[in-house]
């Protein structure tokens, strides 16, 4: 092979190599965005096998926990799997809808999705100083510590480069 050759096609692999390592996604996290805003701030939950994460509140009138349970399926959308609460009303379903089961078990309803998926959902960080986690793998991420309360924000799974996993704030419990 010609040397001048092989002098311009070295570098340009490499380039390619380097530009497709900074600019195609290929990571999947849990993407929160805040909303209503010109300039965005995100932040990002890196997923790896483990698919499901819980979001974990307090109930603002029953002062009790709520668990959403979300799993990421393959064209990273959200399967709604359960929520489940102690206390039935005021926000909280009594009972089930189509393709719902509402049960009672040691005093937690639970409800439970069989096919239900979104795109993203949107969440208040309210400024009630009330518990409010991510819960992923062991990790329990405090969202009101780490997200700025009175704001909004959009949670959604996508694939990301590099280069937006650096501009972005990695969460961690």
């Amino acid at each position: 092979m010609n040397v001048k050759l092989i002098k311009i096609l070295v570098p340009s692999f490499i380039l390619i190599v380097l530009l497709s390592y900074v600019f195609i996604p290929f990571q999947t996290v849990l993407l929160i965005t805040e909303t209503r805003t010109e300039k965005p701030h995100y932040f990002y939950v890196p997923i790896q096998e483990q698919k499901a994460f819980t979001i974990r509140y307090v109930h603002s009138i029953h002062l009790t926990d709520v668990l959403e349970q979300y799993e990421i399926t393959q064209d990273h959308q959200l399967k709604m799997l359960e929520v489940s609460y102690e206390n039935l009303g005021i926000g909280m379903p009594s009972s089930a809808g189509e393709d719902e089961v509402l049960e009672l078990k040691d005093g937690v309803y639970t409800l439970t999705y069989k096919n239900k998926v979104i795109d993203s959902f949107r969440l208040h960080i309210g400024r009630v100083d009330a518990d409010l986690t991510l819960r992923y793998k062991e990790n329990e991420i405090d969202l009101k510590g780490n997200l700025e309360k009175g704001k909004n924000y959009e949670f959604k799974a996508v694939k990301i480069s590099n280069m937006k996993l650096w501009k972005g704030e990695q969460l961690n419990g």
